[in-house]
This record gives structure tokens, C-alpha cells and sequence, in this order.
């Protein structure tokens, strides 16, 4: 959401939801769904009460019928800050236009999976075209420690994260380019992950990855646009 083309209406989607702190670009708090009219029929005719008190929609739905109406409410406090920079957000994302904002993050996406590729690292998702624009998950070389690696990248100045599947977790890594990431984020990031693989033993050409994406960035390049 506000990172990948998602067309909820016409591709008959019935729940989106997202967190805060995605490509929305705000701090982690808020949880944001958007529910289509079948899913509402869905959620009055179960048969079983909801098990999490935060994500029952009965709690939600006067609070937004409360607001549509200008008659807030709430059953708990809520989180003013976020939803104030929340708003902030939005409307920096629909200054930019949601084309253009797309277009950006496949940009983004491409040049670092240009440069990742360029450092020998292999991508979980094999086929480039079922890669997220807003998320690159690599392989690690073999016999690399994940939490060696991830130390070593952020000793040179950037954090990336570890692997979240179970059998994934320690040869693989993550890295987030959604939001208000620019050039200058990606350069920096291969740079420090070049540096990580050389701290654990792994030979890297110089400069290759930030290179690979500095053609791509030049290039315009995109999966969109083609290669």
C-alpha cells in the first residue's frame, strides 16, 4: 500500500491492510484495512465471537460511523500523534501523485536488486518478476553467519535485517526501500553491504554493487519500464 499498485475495487479484493511504518512512511502504532461491503456481510454472519479485542471490528465500526457522522468516539485512547502523522503522510503522498510514487519504488527496487546481484547475492524470489518494489530479501554465500553479516553491515552505518522464515533465518537477509527512500539510501546500503561480505571473509569486486545501481538509476531502469 502506497508502494505497489493495488486496485482493490477492481481486482475485487476484499480486505487490504497494511502497518504504519510501510511504504505509508510513519511510525510504527497504526494498523490500516480497508474492508469491501462483502466483507462486512462476512464479518455480521459469523458464527463465533472475535478472539482479539483490537482486531474486532465491532469496536471499530461506530467509531467510524462516529466520525463519518462528526460525532467521534472511542473505547480507549487513541494514538494522536500517529494518526496527526498519519496524516502528514498522506497528503505528502498525494502531493507526489500515485503514479509517480510508484514508478519510484520500482526504480528504487530495481537498482538495488541490480546491485545486490552485482555482489553475487541471489534473491529468495527467483523470478525477477514476482519481486516486491518494496522489499529485497538475498541468499547469503554459503557458509556465511546471518548474524556476523548483519553485524558487520551495521558497523559500516546501515541496518538491515535478518531472515524471518524459520529455515531461512540465518542465510538470509532484508532490506526495506519503501517510503521516502531515495538514490542516495540505496547507494549507501549496497556500499555497506559490500563492506559486511568483505568483513566476513567474502570476496566482493570493489564497488560493484554501488556501480550496477548507479547504471540502473542513470538508465531509468525499472521491471515496469523493462530491462
Amino acid at each position: 500500500m502506497a508502494g505497489e499498485e493495488i486496485r482493490q475495487e477492481e481486482w475485487g479484493l476484499d480486505v487490504v491492510l497494511t502497518a504504519s511504518q510501510k511504504a505509508i512512511g510513519v511510525p510504527p502504532g497504526l494498523a490500516l484495512l480497508v474492508a469491501s461491503p462483502r466483507a462486512f456481510e462476512r464479518f455480521s454472519a459469523r458464527r463465533h465471537a472475535v478472539r482479539s479485542y483490537y482486531a474486532d471490528w465491532s469496536k471499530w465500526l461506530p467509531v467510524m460511523r462516529g466520525y463519518e457522522a462528526r460525532t467521534p468516539s472511542y473505547f480507549g485512547t487513541p494514538a494522536v500523534n500517529l494518526v496527526v502523522a498519519l496524516d502528514v503522510s498522506l497528503r505528502r503522498i498525494l502531493a507526489e501523485g500515485m503514479s509517480v510514487r510508484f514508478a519510484r519504488h520500482a526504480t528504487m527496487a530495481t537498482a538495488f536488486q541490480f546491485g545486490t546481484a552485482a555482489l553475487g547475492l541471489r534473491q529468495v524470489p527467483a523470478d525477477p518478476e514476482h519481486r516486491a518494489y518494496t522489499l529485497t530479501a538475498c541468499y547469503l554465500p554459503d557458509g556465511v553467519s546471518g548474524s556476523a553479516f548483519l553485524q558487520a553491515v551495521a558497523a559500516a552505518g546501515v541496518v538491515v535485517a535478518g531472515g524471518l522464515h524459520p529455515d531461512l533465518r540465518e542465510c538470509t537477509f532484508r532490506v526495506g526501500h519503501m517510503g521516502a527512500v531515495c538514490a542516495s539510501d540505496v547507494l549507501a546500503a549496497l556500499a555497506a553491504i559490500e563492506a559486511g561480505l568483505r568483513a566476513v571473509s567474502c570476496e566482493v569486486e570493489p564497488g560493484a554493487g554501488v556501480a550496477a545501481a548507479a547504471r540502473a538509476f542513470a538508465a531509468g531502469t525499472s521491471r515496469s519500464s523493462g530491462r
